[in-house]
């Protein structure tokens, strides 16, 4: 079987993951192999069965190093937990509360307002040899009983280091998994044997980076408009956006030219003052993609302009698919 390094090496330019660092996963190969009696495609994406009748399915975000008001804190379990035997840890998900719930405005006026008012970040006149990343995410994989009714999601925990030639270093940690309703996560407590092994305590390992080719992106708004991909639609926005920030620590003028350029694709709709997973202060937007029943859904600094988290959810009815918060941007000389 072919090692991920042995395939990209094989595959060299064209390999379409070249620039993506591979986590951890959350539940090891031999540990779904076990689990599983069989694997299929289903409508064009992966799906493994297991004998037990679950299904593994891929989350809806492609973590770089891995999206909203909460109502429940990011790691507390439910009341009734104990924490004893028997017991399953982890948050019931709440979906973001918009200031703006019904009828949302466009969202174009208002972030050409933000854009234009911004105030430098932490990082912004601060250097050193690497960017930091640190950030969290819900949803890759989630796991779904076979009535496609109860879910059980996994998160992790990312902290990056990563040089101008890519190199670097990236540190992974398992956190507890988390459910998007209460009746997902009454099936799985009673469902135990059921679900994966996920050993949160476990120590994070850091993990060397190889060289990768990083670019900068532009404050140039052409540049922007095709690295962001805004052509393909307000989805693909949304997740590029992520991606960027993600990766890379994005200095102010660009911060500001990444909000005209949004402004400037249809169908993003203002939410106004939310609270993200983090407790942070931010103001959103969110597009809804009828023909995949699906919301993105962006959270921004209110003074700065940084991304804070990226969220899809399910319309109907109302679930989580996947979260990414950005905890941390700087840059830093040091490893740890």
């Amino acid at each position: 079987m072919f090692g991920a390094e042995r395939t990209r090496s094989l595959l060299g330019p064209v390999d379409p993951a070249r620039t993506a660092a591979v986590a951890t996963p959350p539940v090891s190969a031999q540990e779904l192999i076990n689990r599983a009696g069989s694997t299929e495609m289903v409508a064009g994406r992966r799906r493994v069965r297991s004998t037990r009748r679950l299904v593994l399915a891929a989350g809806t975000l492609a973590v770089v190093v891995g999206v909203v008001a909460v109502l429940q804190p990011f790691d507390r379990p439910a009341p009734d937990v104990a924490g004893g035997p028997g017991s399953v840890a982890g948050s019931v998900l709440v979906p973001v509360s918009y200031q703006f719930d019904t009828d949302p405005p466009e969202a174009g006026p208002q972030l050409r307002a933000l854009a234009g008012k911004i105030k430098d970040a932490e990082y912004e006149h601060l250097g050193g040899r690497y960017m930091y990343h640190h950030t969290k995410v819900w949803g890759d994989p989630v796991m779904t009983s076979a009535d496609g009714r109860h879910h059980v999601a996994f998160a992790g925990e990312t902290k990056v280091w990563r040089a101008a030639d890519g190199t670097g270093s990236q540190i992974n940690k398992q956190l507890e998994p988390q459910y998007p309703d209460q009746e997902s996560r009454d099936y799985w407590q009673r469902n135990l044997d059921s679900r994966p092994a996920v050993d949160a305590a476990a120590a994070p390992i850091m993990i060397p980076l190889p060289p990768m080719e990083l670019t900068p992106p532009s404050a140039d708004p052409s540049r922007l408009r095709e690295l962001l991909k805004v052509g393909y639609g307000p989805g693909a926005a949304s997740k590029e956006v992520s991606t960027l920030y993600a990766r890379f620590v994005i200095p102010r003028a660009t911060r500001a030219e990444i909000l005209r350029v949004l402004a400037d694709v249809p169908g993003f709709r203002w939410r106004g003052q939310v609270t993200d997973r983090a407790g942070r202060d931010g103001v959103a937007v969110t597009f809804d993609d009828r023909e995949h029943d699906a919301q993105s859904l962006l959270i921004f600094d209110p003074t700065t302009g940084e991304l804070l988290a990226h969220e899809r959810l399910t319309l109907s009815p109302g679930r989580i698919s996947a979260y990414k918060v950005i905890l941390d941007a700087a840059w830093t000389d040091r490893i740890g």
